[in-house]
Order: C-alpha cells, then structure tokens, then sequence
C-alpha cells in the first residue's frame, strides 16, 4: 500500500515537473526570440541614428573648411586679376592691399610678389624680411607653375607657429608670368573644429596626405606630428567605421576626404559616449527580461502547482466515488443474498410452525395425555422460537427492499427501534445496556429508510466496538428547531 502511495507521489511529481518545463519553455523562449530580435532592430535603427549625425557633422564642417579655403584663393586670384604686375611691385599698394585683407578677412599674415622666371620675391608686405627670397626650388613654386594654383600643407617656416600658404600664377600678354603668394594663420582651424561642439572625451581634427596632423589632436597629437590612427586614402564619401583606438577604447571614426587641398577631416567619438543611451536602455531591458522570467516563472510554478493539486484531488474523489460505487453493489449483492437467505429460511419455518400448531391442536383434543403440560410447553417454545425467526427474516427482507433509494416519510424512533433489532443480541452477550430516550410526537422525515438504517447502523456499530463489555450506550432524539431533528 505504501508503494502505491509512493509511484502515486512520483507520478503527479513527474507530470507537475514536466508541466512546468513545458509551459516554461513555452513562454520564455518566444519572449526571448522577441527580445533577441528588438535588441538587434534598434541597434541597427541606433546605429542609424548614429551615423546619419556623424555623417552630417563631417560633411558640414567639410564643406565650412572647403569654403574657407575657395573664398582665400578667390580673394588671391582677384588680386591678381585686378592688380597690375607695376601695381602689385609697388610695397605701398601690396602694403595696402594687406591692410585691407587683414581688416576684411582674417587670418592673413603676408603677402608677396614672386617672378615666374626665376622664382625670386620681388615685393613683400608683411612681418618678416622675405624680400628677395628665392623659391624656384622648392616644390610648391613647381606645382603652382604647372597646375596655375597652389594651396599648402600647414608648416612653419620662418614664421614659426602653424600657417599654410595660398599662392596663384598670372600671365601677362606679353609672356611675362608672376606669383601673388600669402600665408593664412591656421587659428581658424582651430575656431572651425570647435564649433562643431564636441564634448571633452570627443576629437576632432584635419590630416593631410600623409597622416599629418593639421590641427592639435586632443587625444592622438599635436600639429605636425604623425597621426597614430590609419585612415583610409581616397574616395569622397563620408565613412564610419568602428574600432580601437591606439588607447585600446572602443571608438567611432568618423572620415571624409576634401576634394582640394588634398585633406582629411576626422571625428573621434568614443563608443561608450555615442552609445550611453543604449547601453541604458540595453540594461533596462535586461532588467525587464529577467523580471518577465522571474514572473513567468513564479506564476507558472504557482499555476502547475494548483493545476496538479486539482488533478490530484479529481483523481482522488474519483477513486472515492469508485469505491463507493463498490461498495454500494457489494451492499446490494448482500441485500439479495439476505433476501434470498430470508427467503430459504422462511420456507422451513412455515412447515416448523404448521406442525408445531397441529401439534398443539392434537395434545389439546387429547385430555388423557400424560404429558400434556410438558409437551404444551415445548411446543410454546418453538412457536416463540418460530416467530422470532420469523420477525429476523422479516427484517432482512425490508433491508434488502430498501437498498435501493426512496425517499418515503418515516418515523425517526421507529427507525431506530427497527436497527435496534440487528443489534439487542450482541449488546445482550457483550452485556452493554442500551439506553433510549426516544421523544414523544416527534415529526415525521422524508428520507431513505436503508440509507437511515445503514447510517444508524454503522454509528451503533462503531460506539459497540469503542465499549469494552457492560458499558452503556445512549439514544436520545429531539425537536432541536421546527426545521431540525437531533439524534
């Protein structure tokens, strides 16, 4: 019995936890899939939103230097178109013209005359003693002979501090070539980087060909020094691209090519800045994920665990309702038996009772028998004996009728006389004295009388085997209320 009620344990134990592993995976995998594809549609929808700022920020700062650098050649070659070769050989007029560019537009440090034959300076207006500096060596005078227009790197010089050099070749129509040349201060650079508004863990600056820095770099170099990061040559886009920076952080590069001079504008943002956001509402939702789980999974452990007890407790009062049904045709069958027992017995005592009676009649037509007396009493005890037979088959009888339900108006002291029946002979053997006190008029019940019986029956045959023998039982009824009889 113990190991049914073991394997019965196990078994909702087992069906409990595969219930549980079933329903768990059946919420927690879709919710994760769900949250695995929101994560990876807005990094990318981020990613987006990042790129699409950076990209704008570079290509407008591009096209701020770019126009910096058109309107100072613009300016030099109007110079040169409406100035004269005498007009510009005069320091006065260059000095003149200096002035005018300095007061105009800033940035402006000199400017020069410079002869096409020979590459000498043949005027000069500004700071420094140039006059009659000769360039035709250098490369700068090569290229703005042969291309008509040259815009330099940022170098030093004579001047010491970071300038570039605009210089524009004009012909004259007698043959005659010449070179107005000046130097622009690259503090405007500087001015340009930082109106793009970058915070402090952010750098921003202007490389050339080479990888040399045009402007300070707040996180990488100083101008002039050798850029630690290697950025892609050619193309006129604007790129992003991620990496790690010679610092080993984690950073967006953002890079775009000038058309002329041949530059390069970089944007370094650390990716932890760029993406705070995200890493915020990344955390918020792993937070939300693992209190869904957690909930999912408090609420299916609470679920299965009623949803089995409920099971548990259908498969129990099933059981019960079966063997109560057992029970009740192992009761019918024995009501039949007892009918038919009742029956048997019945038969045999009629013929006892017919002779015992034609006995009698015989003894009494008979007044010389000897033993009248003796054999009168003898046979008054077997007609007794008859009778009580009889009133015990009578009983089985209406037991047996009455396994079947029907409900008929009974009198409760009647009742349990009538059960008293089955019993006076144990409580006479076992000597326990049986004691009623039975109300007089009590209403009339409507109920099945074998049920009652088999209620009262059962009651009386548990108080017989609670006594040890010569106790005493009670059976008291009364009138509790106008809707209540007690027993």
């Amino acid at each position: 019995m113990l190991t049914d009620v073991d394997s019965s344990s196990n078994r909702y134990q087992l069906f409990q936890r595969n219930i549980r592993v079933l329903m768990i995976v059946l919420t927690i995998v879709p919710l994760s899939m769900m949250a695995l594809i929101n994560y990876h549609q807005y990094q990318s929808s981020l990613r987006e939103e990042i790129i699409n700022p950076e990209t704008l920020l570079a290509n407008k700062t591009k096209h701020s230097f770019e126009l910096f650098m058109k309107e100072r050649q613009a300016l030099i070659k109007s110079i040169s178109s409406f100035y004269s070769f005498k007009d510009l050989s005069d320091k006065k007029t260059l000095n003149h013209i200096l002035l005018t560019l300095k007061k105009e537009f800033s940035g402006f440090v000199d400017l020069g005359l410079i002869s096409g034959a020979d590459g000498t300076q043949l005027c000069y207006a500004g700071p420094y003693n140039l006059l009659g500096k000769n360039y035709a060596e250098q490369s700068w005078f090569q290229e703005v002979m042969l291309k008509g227009t040259y815009i330099s790197d940022v170098f030093m010089g004579y001047r010491k501090f970071p300038h570039i050099a605009i210089a524009v070749q004009r012909y004259e129509q007698n043959g005659q070539s010449w070179i107005v040349r000046t130097t622009i201060d690259t503090t405007l650079f500087d001015s340009l980087i930082a109106a793009m508004g970058l915070d402090a863990e952010s750098d921003a600056f202007i490389l050339n060909k080479d990888g040399i820095f045009q402007t300070n770099s707040r996180l990488y170099g100083e101008v002039l020094e050798h850029c630690p990061l290697k950025i892609p040559m050619g193309g006129h886009a604007t790129y992003v691209d991620e990496r790690k920076g010679p610092d080993g952080r984690d950073i967006f590069l953002t890079y775009t090519h000038f058309t002329y001079p041949e530059y390069t504008l970089v944007i370094i943002k650390p990716k932890s800045t760029v993406l705070k956001t995200w890493y915020a509402l990344k955390s918020d939702l792993f937070f939300v994920f693992l209190a869904s789980s957690i909930l999912i999974v408090i609420v299916v452990f609470r679920l299965t665990g009623i949803m089995v007890n409920r099971i548990k407790e259908a498969d129990h009062n099933r059981e019960m309702a079966f063997r109560e049904l057992q029970h009740h045709h192992k009761l019918s069958s024995i009501g039949r038996l007892a009918a038919g027992v009742a029956h048997e017995i019945n038969n045999p005592l009629a013929i006892i009772n017919e002779k015992a009676g034609l006995i009698k009649d015989l003894i009494g037509y008979t007044p010389d028998f000897a033993q009248k007396e003796k054999f009168s009493t003898l046979v008054g005890a077997i007609l007794q004996s008859v009778s009580r037979c009889r009133t015990i088959t009578h009983r089985l009888l209406g037991f047996a009728k009455r396994m079947e339900v029907e409900v008929e108006t009974l009198d409760l002291n009647e009742l349990i006389e009538e059960v008293l029946g089955f019993m006076e002979k144990e409580a006479l053997y076992r000597n326990i004295d049986i004691v009623l006190e039975l109300a007089k008029d009590l209403p009339r019940i409507d109920s099945d009388r074998g049920q009652l019986q088999q209620v009262f029956l059962n009651i009386l045959n548990n108080a017989m085997a609670a006594l040890e023998d010569e106790g005493r039982i009670l059976i008291a009824t009364w009138e509790k209320d106008a809707d209540t009889i007690a027993v």
